[in-house]
């Protein structure tokens, strides 16, 4: 990174994306998805990015599940992207604000039909006495939803990371990273600023 860099955070995040398509070998829509509880217990998780731009960050969940119950108490999020043979990380804080009904069926709509039969059989993040128990509530599922239209479970939806922050972070030899960081000022765009290794 140097001074040529775009003064977007949206720009450069496109650029790293895009590059992270084409070299990493798994998962580059892979991203760490930090939330707490209402008393600042954090939790952390892998979750797949679906859609961005200068809106947020957005990804897809049984809203029941323990991110779910978090970020009804704490709509704050931190994500994380890692791409190793990059040497490359991007960090993202921000509000969460539920996506909408029609972006959220959408999305389901889209997910492969054993994905969608699956949203409706797993009380994700419950106890879960044996895999039998699961196997036999998506038997149960496929019978009731033979074909291709699945409905969206109420309780399965989205969820966008508006960035208030960012730091892009490029690793250098000897552990003298460069970082470069974003920080939202209020309506009038992003500052831009490095920090030290």
């Amino acid at each position: 990174m140097d001074e040529t860099d775009p003064a977007d955070p949206f720009v450069l995040f496109g650029e790293w994306f895009e590059e992270a398509k084409r070299r990493e070998p798994n998962d580059p829509e892979a991203m760490t998805l930090a939330t707490a509880t209402a008393a600042g217990a954090p939790s952390a998780r892998m979750v797949l990015l679906k859609d961005w731009g200068p809106e947020g960050f957005v990804f897809y969940t049984n809203t029941q599940s323990r991110k779910g119950d978090e970020l009804r108490e704490n709509r704050v999020a931190a994500l994380l992207f890692h791409w190793k043979s990059l040497r490359r990380q991007v960090r993202i804080e921000g509000t969460v604000t539920p996506v909408s009904e029609a972006e959220a069926d959408a999305y389901f709509a889209s997910r492969p039909r054993l994905s969608r039969i699956g949203a409706w059989a797993s009380d994700q993040s419950r106890a879960l006495p044996e895999r039998a128990v699961l196997e036999a509530r998506l038997a149960a599922m496929d019978a009731r939803y033979p074909g291709e239209d699945i409905p969206r479970p109420a309780y399965w939806s989205g969820y966008r990371v508006a960035a208030d922050r960012f730091e892009f972070w490029q690793d250098m030899p000897y552990r003298l990273h460069d970082r470069l960081m974003f920080e939202r000022n209020g309506t009038a765009g992003y500052g831009r600023f490095r920090v030290y290794p």
